[in-house]
């Protein structure tokens, strides 16, 4: 008899058990439809990108003194150098001692044919600009090359 009111119970616990299945998948499907919803539709728009300043102007340019570099092989290079200030920096106050020291820093003891070739001077160039940039916050945004002599 135990028996039978085992097998008896049993039909009726199977479509109890499918009942939950089906409604956990509905709320699962529920929750994705939801969760697509608010990234297509209700997402907010990107605050990094809202938040990055938009660049700055360009203000007054200060040139430079030009320099002389040593290079390898006991060539020199002069350099002169302007720096583009931004359209808030106060240009009468600039100096430019850091940004010259900068430029010994990145050119000094470079081979002469390495810098004859554009694209490495380039890269050159804008290790200095990073540099600079840095040193010179909110008041310096780039770096002209007024001479470029090397012998």
């Amino acid at each position: 008899m135990a028996d039978q009111a085992t097998l008896a119970a049993a039909p009726e616990a199977a479509p109890a058990k499918k009942g939950k299945s089906k409604l956990l998948m509905i709320l699962v499907l529920v929750l994705v439809v939801a969760g697509a919803a608010y990234w297509f539709v209700l997402k907010p728009k990107d605050s990094a990108a809202a938040a990055v300043p938009p660049p700055p102007e360009k203000g007054a340019v200060v040139a430079l003194e030009p320099i002389y570099i040593n290079l390898a092989q006991s060539h020199f290079l002069k350099l002169g150098l302007a720096l583009q200030g931004t359209k808030t920096a106060n240009v009468k106050e600039l100096d430019g001692s850091e940004a010259l020291d900068f430029a010994i820093e990145v050119f000094s003891g470079q081979e002469m044919d390495k810098l004859s070739d554009t694209e490495v001077r380039a890269e050159f160039k804008k290790d200095l600009v990073e540099k600079v940039t840095e040193a010179y916050p909110d008041e310096v945004m780039d770096v002209y090359f007024t001479e470029f002599v090397m012998q």
